[in-house]
């Protein structure tokens, strides 16, 4: 490969998707900042910003080599020559048809999101040092590994990669299972491990803010065509491909949430078009090259009805996923990754047919095995990571600062300023109240 093979278009389109990916960080931000009680606000959107700074770093050290350096043994990268990312400057460091940098940057901003999404399982009560550490911690020996075993394919970054992607040949075009299986299931063990909140199942803990909500969930779609398209590493007709079917299923699994809501609780509600789009957005990115539009709009429908039904499990179960990553993230992770093996249709981009195309159940095994491999070492890896925070640091605001709002708790200060606004409701007040002995012509005056 020479300089000649780069592609300017190429390149100019990974640029821009990365950039759309980095930008779901900040949307995620404002979806679970909004989410959560006023006085956590802050807090909550921190979490993803701090992870954007420790994952960002981490990655330019040794997280790219963790992951796309030569494998050893299918397991995990050698980073020995990618540290610092040496090896990925000048004219003769391309992947593809792109510069190695675009993928490295593109490729990092998978890292970040992937850490950031666990945080809505321990909102309002895990304290913000405990935070930093678990994301170093888990996107070392957690998402670095899984990203090796999905993504690194022999013959692209390195001669040899990952396990799931070259020997059990498990279809995760963009992160079904790196990301979303993989955070979803450290959600719940967090959530077990630090603690429930103070008042879970006891008192209403609703969303303060349903317009940052939806903002949040706007953004995050518009970041997913980078998320998804972006993963062709290229401008042509895969992108194309996955851009359409990240349409569709994201609409068609709203539509689903949406009804499934009205049917259970005779409501359309705003919580519940943002949690839909969510929820076929992560259903459809192992599968956006795998399906027809069709089949798109069958996952989405299902992943839409399947998570609005999922996120109860927690008051059934008794764990305080309080954002409701479980719900969202892994039941849709593992929904779009397991439909592959019946929905995947010869005709699109991966090539390879489902069950319903004449494929047999070969393809549905190998998306299982991918599925919960991952899954079983996150959910093992994750446990031992928060066990031994807890041995070593403080994980757990106190109790009166759970109370009094975590915000002013680890940062001190809050997301809402409203002294001015009380200030002036209280001159108001005081103009307005007048005593009930003041004689008429007094109040005249």
């Amino acid at each position: 490969m020479t300089v000649l093979d780069l592609s300017a278009g190429d390149t100019a389109w990974v640029l821009a998707a990365a950039a759309l990916v980095l930008l779901m960080t900040p949307g995620l931000a404002m979806f679970y900042g909004g989410m959560v009680r006023a006085n956590s606000t802050l807090n909550m959107m921190m979490m993803s910003f701090v992870s954007m700074g420790v994952v960002g770093v981490l990655w330019v050290l040794y997280g790219y080599g963790l992951a796309f350096g030569p494998s050893i043994g299918g397991i995990i990268g050698n980073p020995v020559g990618l540290l610092g990312l040496s090896g990925t400057m000048g004219a003769d460091a391309i992947v593809g048809t792109i510069p190695t940098l675009a993928f490295v940057g593109f490729q990092a901003a998978f890292a970040i999101i992937a850490v950031a999404l666990i945080s809505g399982a321990v909102a309002d009560r895990m304290t913000f040092p405990s935070w930093i550490a678990f994301t170093v911690l888990w996107a070392t020996l957690v998402y670095f590994p899984a990203a090796h075993w999905v993504f690194a394919f022999d013959g692209f970054a390195a001669e040899t990669g990952g396990w799931i992607a070259n020997t059990v040949k498990a279809i995760d075009f963009a992160g079904g299972t790196a990301i979303h299986i993989n955070a979803g299931v450290a959600a719940p063990v967090m959530a077990v491990i630090v603690g429930k909140r103070i008042g879970f199942a006891d008192k209403p803990m609703r969303p303060h803010n349903m317009t940052l909500v939806m903002l949040g969930a706007g953004l995050l779609w518009f970041g997913w065509f980078g998320f998804n398209a972006g993963s062709a590493l290229g401008a042509n007709g895969t992108a194309a491909h996955a851009w359409v079917t990240t349409l569709v299923a994201t609409a068609a699994a709203m539509l689903g949430w949406l009804v499934t809501e009205r049917i259970r609780d005779g409501h359309f509600t705003s919580l519940g078009a943002a949690s839909g789009v969510v929820a076929g957005l992560v259903a459809i990115t192992p599968a956006c090259a795998a399906v027809s539009p069709l089949g798109a709009v069958a996952i989405g429908a299902i992943a839409g009805s399947l998570c609005a039904l999922a996120v109860g499990l927690k008051f059934k179960f008794g764990y305080d996923d309080s954002l409701d990553v479980v719900g969202v993230h892994l039941v849709g992770g593992l929904v779009g990754t397991l439909l592959i093996g019946l929905f995947a249709s010869p005709d699109a981009p991966n090539a390879v047919a489902g069950l319903f195309y004449g494929g047999g159940f070969d393809q549905l095994v190998r998306q299982a095995i991918g599925a919960f491999s991952v899954l079983a070492y996150s959910a093992v890896v994750t446990a031992v990571i928060a066990l031994v925070l807890k041995m070593v640091m403080k994980v757990r605001v106190g109790p009166q600062a759970e109370l009094d709002g975590i915000d002013l708790a680890e940062h001190a200060e809050v997301g809402y300023d409203l002294s001015s606004v009380r200030y002036t409701s209280y001159r108001i007040t005081q103009r307005l109240v007048i005593p009930a002995e003041t004689k008429p012509e007094e109040a005249k005056a």
